[in-house]
C-alpha cells in the first residue's frame, strides 16, 4: 500500500473509532474505545514524524509540514489530558469533542492541501516503498501501546 493510501486508511479508521465513542454505553466500554483511538493517533502520528514528514519535505512542502507538527502536537496535548481523565469523569467528552474536532481539521488540511502535492512530487516507485516502511513502524507500535508515550511529547512539536 502506499503511502497516502496507508494514510488516508489510518484516517478513515479513526473516523470509525469516533462514532464507536460516541455510540459506546458505559465506562469500560468508553475507556476501551478510547484507549484505541489513542494508540490509533499515536502510532499514526509517529509514522508521519519519523517517515512521512521527512520524505515529503524534501519536496518542499515545509510550511504545511510545519503547520502539521504544530497539529500534532496539540492532538498530543488533549491526548495526554485524556489519559489522566476516566470516561466518568466531567470533562471527559468535552476533551473529546475537542480532540475530534482537531483531528478532523488535521486530516482535511493533509487530505486535501498535502497529499496532492506529495502525489504531483513523489514517483508511485517512492510512495510504495514510503508506505511499507511506515507499515512497518506502524504495525511494530501497535504491539506496543503507543498511547504511553504521548505525554512525554507535549513540550514541543516534533523537529522536521
Amino acid at each position: 500500500m502506499n503511502a497516502i493510501d496507508l494514510l488516508k486508511s489510518q484516517h478513515r479508521a479513526v473516523e470509525k473509532l469516533f462514532s464507536k465513542l460516541e455510540a459506546a454505553k458505559g465506562t469500560a466500554k468508553k475507556q476501551e474505545v478510547f484507549n484505541e483511538i489513542a494508540d490509533s493517533l499515536a502510532a499514526h502520528a509517529a509514522i508521519e514524524e519519523h517517515h512521512f514528514y521527512p520524505a515529503v519535505r524534501a519536496k518542499r512542502t515545509e510550511d504545511i509540514l510545519l503547520e502539521s507538527l504544530e497539529e500534532h502536537l496539540g492532538i498530543k496535548r488533549v491526548l495526554a489530558d485524556l489519559l489522566k481523565v476516566a470516561p466518568n469523569d466531567e470533562t471527559f467528552d468535552a476533551k473529546i469533542a475537542v480532540l475530534k474536532e482537531q483531528v478532523q481539521h488535521h486530516v482535511k488540511e493533509e487530505e486535501t492541501d498535502l497529499m496532492p502535492k506529495v502525489k504531483k512530487s513523489l514517483t508511485s516507485e517512492e510512495l510504495a516503498s514510503l508506505g511499507e516502511k511506515m507499515m512497518t513502524e506502524h504495525q511494530e507500535l501497535e504491539q506496543a501501546e503507543p498511547r504511553k508515550a504521548i505525554p512525554s511529547e507535549t513540550k514541543h512539536a516534533a523537529e522536521l
